[in-house]
């Protein structure tokens, strides 16, 4: 990982930010956590710290459900699209 990824990465926003930023609720980000669908990193005063990458996870939550999918469903649709970015960059470093 490069050190722009490392950037795009690192946990710098609290959880209200974060709710500011995506126009979601505060305790619905924290279902989305509990459900699995995004890992924030933790201070070591155990507060969450919302990196860009998981604010582009959350708008991608919130368009999902807008479309009218349930959790399980956006759980299955992250991973599908991690997956597709894993088999594009080997796809890549192979060129």
């Amino acid at each position: 990982m490069n050190q722009a990824q490392r950037e795009h990465r690192r946990g710098v926003f609290a959880i209200s930010v974060a709710a500011d930023l995506t126009s979601l609720q505060i305790q619905n980000i924290r279902v989305y956590e509990r459900r699995g669908l995004l890992e924030p990193a933790r201070s070591e005063g155990g507060t969450r710290l919302y990196s860009r990458a998981d604010i582009e996870t959350l708008h991608r939550i919130r368009d999902l459900l807008a479309d009218g999918l349930n959790l399980a469903g956006i759980a299955k649709v992250l991973e599908l699209e991690a997956e597709v970015a894993r088999l594009k960059a080997r796809l890549a470093d192979r060129r």
